[in-house]
């Protein structure tokens, strides 16, 4: 009895862990997840009455409205993003491009050009219970996969969706900051609109000027504010449906709705584009699920949100219909008089909260679109020790920032902010239901009917509210279309020349047969050290390797190719990271190295790579000894690559020792002068991410077990890594050539260039230090 009563003890522990882990997430939720969400009570009611509609002051159509705002909320929030696509995260990762990588691994629609079949062995490449070849519509996968333009309108359709996000960047923090500042109105009747947009466009400065400290030094704060300002809300919300007006609940039929347009027609659908208002910040919910599991997100929507909005909606409409001439105010009309300014204190908070989650978020799409060869190389800082994935982007935050001030400042109202802010909504929510119909096919694998319905019930909804919104492209409307453009076209033209060029290296690579001929020696000087030659190029040796041999006769003694490429999976574990082959027979010496991130993964300037590298090297070197099907050199076998782990934990062919700091015993082979080592010394010294790097010494251990000629390919190994590791790249022009036509030589010739020569160049991004590089000069004519 005893012993029962202890199992079911012990399945209850993990039980109530799991349940509180579950609150903890949940609330951790509100200040990432729904700062936007639940500050859009501040300009709804007043955006949706500001055009034509204000000719309909009347209970009847504040009742409409409010019904529109119910439906809408429970279909659209509840209905499609909290029930079902919450359940398309990828390894629990949401947004676009999460959707957008599931289906490029589950139905080959990737147009990433160095993509191989080992990559299809990582453990989180394929979605748990997923059979390739047990897929519904089998005709739809093989047409996509067959014609290139249709992957290209594919990735077109998820770069609008991607450049609307960047868009959401702008135009969030100008609307919340400014409706919740907006307030001042109220109270302070004197005070000039000039000095509210002023005092807006001061709280933004200082907003992103506080990026680049990470969201975790306050992060702390966050959770409490926005919970504070929906119990807030939904109290103000409670207390205005029972003083103005009970009945109100009656507006939640959709018989209003009907009434609604019959009496106001072509103006209340045009109002449409305020009441979309209501569910910005909707996609948040699922592009932020990163840090948080979709329970977590559902308990807080469910629990919280959804009544608390709801409440307010509800509140508001009472005080609208019984003070029609307050609809051009807004939200702070409603607040009683002795809690003004307690809750104008946290709405303004909780913009700034709203404010801040969009903007990290369009950090974390705009990496997500470098990660995937779609936008030109940023600085990535992280900002958090503790939160894997929390980044800053410098040059994109200054970018946001004068764009948010200047539209601010333009615009000096937020319905005309709020006709943009719509348009890039609805664009995102459109493209995330476009994606989602192909998820159910391709990914979730149900019949086409499922995909069909979700695409046309969803899909009809945004439409509408789409249509109603593009209405107002005078009225502000253009804003967004224009960002989306330019950045489109952005990220278009970086992808389609980075394509171009990998495809020129692909045309151009030595064969092996002409790297045979030459020997061992490769007809040339080998001198002692690793020389590392990074390529884009997953097979074959690159053409900047011929380059720098015919005008330097002369290399390293071990040579590595590496290839640092993205796969389309968030993450990437270390021990699935490395990938090493052989190119050559053994004596050659010569290895590749391909080095796996996920679209996520964030590459960090204090790992230890150099090791990694020789570590893993050595690893491939005992695995090859002990398989008997690679003791001679087959040139049919040259691509053959394996999995190389890299934990502790896996063992390792090398005794490694941290380095005593004795230089001379470090450079017994060096090739370096005693001026070039004295100043690397120096060059160490100043900078304090090479300094800070760990020195180890490799040692091959004296072990009866290993074969006379693996120990002399390790010592080699060995010695040439404590010679020195030298990084060769290549200095690429990319041009045109002369017989293409006039788009794509302004797209290479003028866009790609004016990109490469105006974004961070590629040895700065993969933390190369600067010491040790040496760039080959390469003219690609594509």
């Amino acid at each position: 009895m005893d012993a029962e009563a202890g199992v079911a003890g012990a399945d209850q522990l993990p039980r109530r862990q799991y349940y509180l882990n579950l609150l903890l997430l949940a609330y951790q939720s509100f200040g990432v997840v729904y700062g936007d969400l639940s500050t859009s009570p501040l300009y709804v009611y007043k955006s949706t009455f500001s055009g034509k509609l204000r000719h309909y002051q009347d209970e009847e159509t504040v009742f409409g409205v409010l019904s529109l705002i119910f439906w809408t909320f429970t279909l659209i929030p509840l209905l499609k993003y909290v029930t079902i696509v919450l359940s398309a995260d990828d390894n629990g990762e949401g947004g676009p491009f999460a959707l957008y990588s599931l289906l490029c691994r589950h139905a080959k629609l990737s147009l990433l050009p160095n993509q191989q079949a080992a990559d299809e062995e990582l453990s989180s490449y394929y979605r748990n219970g997923f059979a390739p070849r047990n897929g519904s519509s089998p005709w739809l996968r093989r047409f996509l996969e067959k014609h290139k333009k249709m992957r290209t309108l594919f990735l077109l359709i998820v770069l609008c969706g991607a450049s609307m996000v960047i868009g959401d960047g702008v135009l969030t923090p100008a609307i919340s900051v400014l409706s919740s500042m907006s307030g001042l109105h109220v109270r302070a009747t004197g005070l000039h609109h000039s000095s509210v947009v002023l005092l807006s466009c001061i709280v933004l400065v200082g907003l992103f000027a506080l990026q680049h400290r990470g969201t975790q030094k306050v992060a702390f704060m966050f959770a409490p504010i926005v919970i504070i300002w929906l119990l807030s809300i939904g109290g103000i919300g409670l207390y205005n449906i029972l003083h103005w007006n009970p009945n109100v609940y009656q507006a939640l039929s959709p018989y209003y709705m009907v009434k609604f347009f019959r009496k106001t027609g072509k103006d209340g659908w045009i109002a449409l584009g305020g009441i979309l208002l209501s569910m910005t910040g909707s996609e948040a919910m699922f592009a932020d699920l990163g840090h948080f599991t979709s329970a977590s997100v559902r308990v807080a929507f469910i629990t919280v949100i959804y009544p608390c909005l709801m409440l307010q909606y509800m509140g508001h409409a009472a005080f609208l219909s019984k003070n029609t001439f307050h609809m051009p105010t807004g939200f702070y009309d409603t607040i009683p008089e002795p809690v003004f300014w307690p809750v104008f204190v946290v709405a303004t908070l909780a913009a700034v909260v709203g404010s801040q989650a969009v903007i990290s978020a369009t950090f974390s799409i705009v990496k997500q679109c470098h990660a995937l060869g779609c936008f030109p190389r940023v600085k990535v800082v992280h900002t958090s020790r503790w939160i894997y994935g929390q980044i800053y982007i410098p040059e994109i935050n200054w970018i946001l920032m004068v764009l948010c001030v200047a539209v601010t400042i333009a615009f000096r109202d937020t319905t005309l902010i709020g006709n943009a802010y719509g348009i890039a909504c609805m664009t995102v929510m459109l493209v995330t239901t476009f994606l989602m119909a192909l998820i159910v096919i391709f990914v979730w694998q149900r019949n086409i009917i499922f995909s069909l319905v979700f695409l046309v019930f969803f899909g009809s909804i945004e439409a509408v509210y789409l249509s109603s919104s593009l209405m107002k492209v005078p009225q502000g409307g253009w804003v967004p279309l224009v960002s989306a453009f330019i950045f489109m076209s952005v990220m278009y033209i970086w992808h389609y020349g980075s394509r171009r060029k990998y495809q020129f290296d692909l045309q151009n690579k030595v064969s092996m047969r002409s790297i045979l001929s030459l020997g061992p020696s490769l007809g040339i000087v080998r001198v002692p050290g690793v020389g590392l030659i990074y390529t884009e190029l997953v097979t074959g040796v690159p053409s900047i390797f011929s380059h720098f041999v015919t005008n330097l006769p002369a290399f390293h003694e071990v040579l590595v190719f590496l290839c640092v490429k993205s796969v389309p999976v968030p993450y990437v574990s270390p021990d699935e990271r490395y990938l090493v082959g052989r190119i050559g027979p053994k004596e050659y010496r010569m290895y590749r190295c391909i080095v796996r991130y996920g679209y996520k993964d964030v590459q960090r300037d204090d790992d230890n790579f150099e090791n990694m590298l020789v570590m893993s090297i050595a690893k491939f070197i005992m695995m090859e000894a002990e398989d008997a099907s690679s003791a001679s050199y087959d040139i049919a076998n040259e691509g053959r690559m394996a999995v190389i782990t890299t934990t502790a934990a896996s063992g390792s062919p090398l005794a490694m020792r941290d380095f005593d700091g004795l230089a001379d015993s470090m450079s017994t082979r060096s090739s370096k002068s005693e001026s070039l080592r004295s100043l690397l010394s120096s060059y160490e010294q100043e900078s304090p991410s090479v300094n800070r790097r760990r020195r180890v010494r490799f040692d091959v251990p004296e072990e009866d077990g290993m074969g006379q000629q693996v120990k002399e390919e390790l010592t080699a190994l060995v010695e040439a890594k404590h010679a020195g590791i030298a990084y060769i790249m290549g200095h690429s022009y990319i041009k045109a050539r002369r017989n293409s036509s006039f788009l794509k030589k302004f797209a290479i010739d003028v866009g790609y260039s004016f990109l490469r020569k105006n974004c961070r160049g590629p040895s700065v991004t993969l933390h190369i230090p600067h010491i040790s590089l040496i760039e080959v000069g390469m003219i690609y004519y594509v």
